[in-house]
């Protein structure tokens, strides 16, 4: 099939019966070499090697999932998740590359010491690779190049308050004005998109009603937001991402973006495709996150626009905190902080639904990897073939699990997925030939230069 130069004899051979690759899935034999896949050959190709490794057949090689939206909250809010515990956790669910996102850390990461402090906090301490974000704050417009520079792999900003003092939110004229500073060295603006007036004018949540909160983060608030990201990327030529989409009905204006050239992206999360709001019962404010969980027609049409690739790919935002912040005790959603952790479940949690909608694997490696990676340029990461980064998930898609907290790998055991019952088992995680045993972390820190 795929050989690479030099590869008579190489350093590793995985043989599986399922090998999901950009051409879909068969029987392969996979030689890696330096830490990189060199051949991508028959089952039984007379491949030579230091040490073959022959897989299942109750399992897939996949390639390594990339995941481009989690909250690690280290340095300064390190109780709510680490470097060690977060990246742990992500090779626990079949994830080889993380990046993080600039706040919930302190200092956020809005300029080159903060990624400074960042990368410092992280070295030595990180189980898969890891890139960092920058982010889009007002009076750091000139802040954003030297990021770039610096390797951060795009700019996050919000248009409402982000949930923490330290990191504000852009006005219309300030998104315009970064979209402008980056379209000038061709930087990507990743976005929460509400509209922070149709908050402050909708119903303040308040008590353990999930409707009550559901109704405080209407659809319009998110349309509205996803309008103005859209005319800004059009009016400027910028590129421009939409996070975590959670309204339906912002499927069709996105489309139309699309289809004029306007040069924007779409991810949503394992939540908004798994949960409804219809099975949120009162005080469970594990489910809490901005934008809200929907209801069940709203996550049929998610479904339908990934399907049809107006949604480019699925993350999971993972944004972790200490129980205490949940308000268990009070149950009530207007005190919760926000945020679903399910950096581990990512996976499971997708398969589980895709399987059920006619989906296949090769759809679901799509959506995890490929295009996850693509988009922020990590040209190394998301496929099985040669030349790419040998980053493996052994996923079992038969084998089905019940969701324990008190066994999930992320710092503090809290998740809406937890008793759920899922389907696909990660059997182990492969990062650049080796596999992940948690024993000692071997992960690298990564720069948008390195590709």
């Amino acid at each position: 099939m795929n050989v690479g130069k030099g590869c008579a004899h190489v350093e590793l051979v995985i043989r599986a019966r399922r090998v999901v690759t950009a051409e879909g899935e068969a029987a392969r034999s996979v030689g890696v070499e330096g830490g990189r896949i060199v051949a991508v050959e028959a089952f039984d190709a007379d491949l030579v090697a230091d040490k073959f490794v022959e897989l299942g057949d109750d399992v897939v090689l996949m390639p390594g999932l990339v995941d481009t939206h989690v909250h690690i909250n280290d340095p300064g809010r390190a109780e709510w998740e680490g470097f060690e515990t977060a990246t742990r956790a992500a090779a626990a669910g079949g994830v080889t590359t993380v990046v993080d996102m600039p706040l919930n850390s302190l200092p956020p990461t809005v300029d080159v010491a903060a990624l400074d402090v960042k990368r410092k906090t992280a070295q030595g301490k990180v189980h898969v690779d890891v890139g960092f974000w920058g982010g889009a704050i007002p009076g750091n417009l000139g802040d954003l190049r030297p990021l770039h520079e610096a390797g951060v792999f795009g700019f996050k900003s919000f248009l409402l308050h982000s949930g923490v003092d330290e990191f504000p939110p852009l006005n219309p004229q300030e998104l315009e004005d970064a979209l402008r500073e980056l379209k000038s060295f061709d930087a990507l603006m990743i976005v929460h998109a509400e509209d922070s007036d149709t908050i402050e004018q909708a119903p303040q949540p308040h008590g353990d009603h999930y409707t009550d909160f559901l109704g405080s983060r209407p659809r319009v608030a998110e349309n509205l937001a996803i309008a103005r990201v859209i005319a800004l990327a059009r009016r400027t030529g910028a590129r421009a991402h939409v996070l975590h989409l959670s309204s339906s009905d912002a499927l069709r204006m996105i489309a139309d973006a699309k289809r004029d050239g306007v040069r924007l992206s779409v991810e949503t999360c394992p939540h908004y495709l798994t949960f409804t709001a219809e099975e949120i019962a009162d005080g469970a404010t594990q489910f809490k996150c901005c934008p809200p969980i929907r209801e069940s027609e709203n996550r049929d049409r998610l479904w339908q626009g990934l399907a049809e690739g107006v949604i480019d790919f699925v993350v999971s935002d993972h944004s972790p905190c200490t129980p205490e912040l949940k308000r268990f005790d009070i149950g009530d959603f207007g005190e919760a902080w926000g945020g679903i952790a399910s950096l581990q479940l990512g996976l499971p949690a997708i398969w589980t639904q895709a399987r059920q909608r006619g989906f296949a694997l090769t759809d679901v490696v799509r959506w995890m990897a490929e295009r996850p990676a693509a988009q922020v340029g990590l040209s190394r990461k998301g496929h099985i073939a040669p030349g790419f980064d040998a980053d493996f998930c052994v996923f079992a898609p038969d084998e089905s699990f019940v969701v324990d907290v008190e066994k999930l790998y992320h710092r503090n055991p809290v998740s809406a997925y937890n008793g759920r019952r899922l389907d696909g088992v990660v059997r182990g995680t492969w990062l650049r030939g080796k596999e992940i045993t948690g024993e000692q972390p071997f992960g690298e820190l990564l720069s948008r230069q390195d590709d």
